[in-house]
C-alpha cells in the first residue's frame, strides 16, 4: 500500500539529517509533524475500514455456513421421506455453500492479518508522532535559542563597532581641539623677555638707519660722499 510506504518513510526519518539539509529547520519540523498527523489520521481510517471489512467477511462466512447446515438438514428430511433426488440436490447446494464458507474463512484470515498489520502500524506511528513532537519541541527551542544568541552576538559586535567609531571620532576631535588650542595659545601668549629685547634692538636699528637716510638726504653731494662707510651703511 502506498499509505504504508509513506508511513514507513516517516518512521525511518532521521530528524537530525533533515534539519541539517533544511534552509528553515523550524518550518521543516512543523511540516513533518503535520504530515505525520495526516498520515496517522489516514491510518486510523484504514484500520477502521479493515476491521469493518473483517466483520463483514466474518458475517458472510457464518451466513454461508448456516446455509450449508440448512441444506444438509433439508437433505436429511428428503432422505427420511424417500425423496433421494431432492436429497441429492440439497447436498449439492450444501457443498456449494461449504466451498463459499471456506473461501470467506480464508478472506477473513487475510483481512484479520491486514487489520492487525494496520493496528501495529498505527501504534508505531502514534509512538513515533509523540516522540517526534517532543523532539521537535526541543529542536525548535534550540533553534530559537541559537538564533537569539546569534542576534545578541551580532548586536554586541555592532554596538562594539559603533562604540569604537564614536571613540575614534571623539579622539580625533580632542586632538583637533588640542591643536587649535595650542595654535591659539601661540598667538595669544605675550612675547618672552628675550623676544622683547630683540624687538627693541631691531626697532632701534631701524630708527638709526632711518636717521642716517634723513641725514644723507639733507647734505649736499660732496659732503655725502665724505661720510664714513659705517654711517652710510
Amino acid at each position: 500500500m502506498a499509505l504504508l510506504e509513506r508511513v514507513s518513510t516517516l518512521l525511518r526519518a532521521n530528524l537530525n539529517d533533515l534539519i541539517e539539509k533544511a534552509e528553515d529547520p523550524e518550518k521543516l519540523l512543523k511540516q513533518l509533524v503535520l504530515d505525520m498527523e495526516n498520515q496517522l489520521l489516514q491510518v486510523k481510517t484504514q484500520v477502521a475500514i479493515a476491521i469493518a471489512d473483517q466483520h463483514l467477511l466474518e458475517r458472510k462466512r457464518k451466513e454461508h455456513e448456516q446455509e450449508g447446515s440448512e441444506w444438509r438438514r433439508k437433505a436429511e428430511m428428503a432422505v427420511a421421506r424417500g425423496h433421494d433426488d431432492l436429497a441429492r440436490a440439497a447436498l449439492e447446494r450444501a457443498l456449494s455453500f461449504d466451498r463459499l464458507t471456506k473461501s470467506f474463512a480464508a478472506q477473513v484470515d487475510d483481512q484479520k492479518l491486514e487489520a492487525d498489520t494496520l493496528r501495529q502500524t498505527l501504534q508505531k506511528l502514534e509512538q513515533k508522532l509523540n516522540e517526534t513532537r517532543a523532539q521537535c519541541d526541543l529542536l525548535m527551542a534550540e533553534h530559537r535559542r541559537t538564533r537569539v544568541v546569534g542576534r545578541a552576538t551580532q548586536a554586541r559586535q555592532t554596538v562594539g563597532e559603533t562604540q569604537e567609531a564614536a571613540l575614534r571620532r571623539m579622539k580625533n576631535k580632542v586632538h583637533r581641539n588640542a591643536a587649535d588650542n595650542a595654535a591659539a595659545g601661540e598667538i595669544l601668549t605675550p612675547p618672552s623677555l628675550e623676544e622683547r629685547f630683540r624687538s627693541m634692538e631691531e626697532h632701534e636699528q631701524v630708527e638709526l638707519l632711518l636717521d642716517q637716510l634723513k641725514t644723507r638726504a639733507s647734505l649736499p653731494g660732496p659732503v655725502q660722499e665724505a661720510l664714513p662707510e659705517s654711517t652710510q651703511a
